[in-house]
């Protein structure tokens, strides 16, 4: 399993999360071996957002012995009707009460993460704010209730305000080449230039993102279903979010432990099971000339990891003053370019990599 800091402070987190809001109609006994299982094969990250309130007894059970090493995600907002069913509200008193259920049903007396829950419209903030709820959530950050303020969001401009606010370690932000490409549904909201710029601003100020929806709702892995005609594989999806800045754990959901024994075959899957390359043939015309760091241009004969050259250049850019030092400690930089044309045929989103490098070489120098 590989492991991403949270650059606001020393957690460690798995790539692969589990996303709970499918497994509530799994049984108890099969939702905590679930758990263990995972918690065993490496993941330590979930969101608590369930489709129901059923399944917070039999998760806390399954990490009560190891909570310190797990990591939660929990929703202010998301409430549960008198039938156990999801919901969401802005009610301070609700989310309040839903909060303090969480906790002890649980069994535990902190989140790790305190989410300002499905932010998609400016109005969603203003009441957030204005109800008292953030304010909440920075008291229980003092008393130690919650360690890490984060957002829930599928909105670039509205994830941006929030952003300008400070508040946020951590960014819960729907991600999938649909979404990216502007062939989304309502929730794949911006234009790739806005979503791009977005992931890098996160990188290059340190906030954290924890990524829902990877599959679109499984819809990029049916032909039939999918935006563009061709299906994607789950990996390929979960390769593609990954490689997105900013991006420290990817969170799909599982319904049962036949989902999870799938997601945990990820770590070991084959970098070609993995390349996501094949949306270049596919995807909105707009990513063309852009960047996307799938590194289906590798490998470079004269040793430049071209994906990652391009990350630290786009992050510098935005005013990430990190990514010069990254850039400084690689052992091969963009000035090491033969100019043999190797990138520019491989590259299927018609980056003219070439000229690119020398764009980057003086840049840099």
């Amino acid at each position: 399993m590989e492991y991403r800091k949270l650059p606001r402070g020393e957690e460690m987190i798995s790539v692969l999360g589990l996303g709970m809001g499918g497994i509530q109609k799994a049984s108890d006994k099969e939702i905590e071996q679930v758990i263990r299982k995972a918690v065993e094969h490496g993941v330590n990250f979930l969101d608590l957002c369930g489709g129901a309130n059923n399944v917070y007894a039999p998760i806390g059970r399954a990490f009560a012995d190891v909570r310190s090493k797990v990591f939660i995600q929990m929703h202010f907002g998301a409430v549960y009707n008198d039938k156990g069913d999801y919901g969401w509200s802005r009610d301070f008193d609700e989310i309040k009460r839903t909060f303090e259920w969480e906790l002890e049903t649980l069994g535990t007396d902190y989140a790790d993460f305190g989410f300002l829950h499905c932010v998609d419209e400016d109005e969603d903030f203003d009441e957030l704010v204005s109800s008292g709820v953030l304010d909440y959530i920075r008291e229980l950050k003092k008393r130690g209730t919650v360690r890490h303020i984060g957002f829930s969001s599928h909105t670039p401009s509205v994830a941006n305000r929030i952003l300008d606010s400070g508040e946020a370690d951590l960014m819960m932000f729907s991600i999938n080449p649909a979404y990216d490409f502007e062939r989304g549904d309502d929730y794949g909201k911006g234009t790739v230039s806005e979503r791009f710029e977005l992931f890098r601003r996160c990188e290059s100020e340190g906030v954290g993102i924890s990524v829902m929806k990877p599959f679109n709702a499984g819809r990029m892995l049916s032909a039939a279903a999918s935006p563009f005609g061709k299906a994607l594989t789950k990996y390929q999806c979960l390769q593609y979010a990954l490689d997105r800045p900013g991006v420290l754990t990817v969170l799909p959901g599982v319904r049962g432990m036949s989902d999870l024994d799938e997601l945990l075959g990820f770590v070991d899957a084959p970098v070609s099971e993995r390349d996501y390359s094949v949306i270049g043939t596919f995807s909105a015309k707009e990513i063309y000339g852009n960047c996307v760091y799938c590194n289906h241009c590798q490998p470079c004969p004269a040793g430049i990891d071209i994906g990652l050259v391009n990350k630290y250049y786009d992050l510098a850019k935005t005013g990430d003053k990190l990514a010069a030092n990254h850039y400084d400690k690689l052992a091969v930089k963009a000035d090491a370019c033969l100019e043999c044309g190797h990138c520019d045929r491989r590259c299927p989103f018609k980056v003219r990599q070439m000229s690119r490098m020398s764009e980057i070489a003086e840049y840099f120098g």
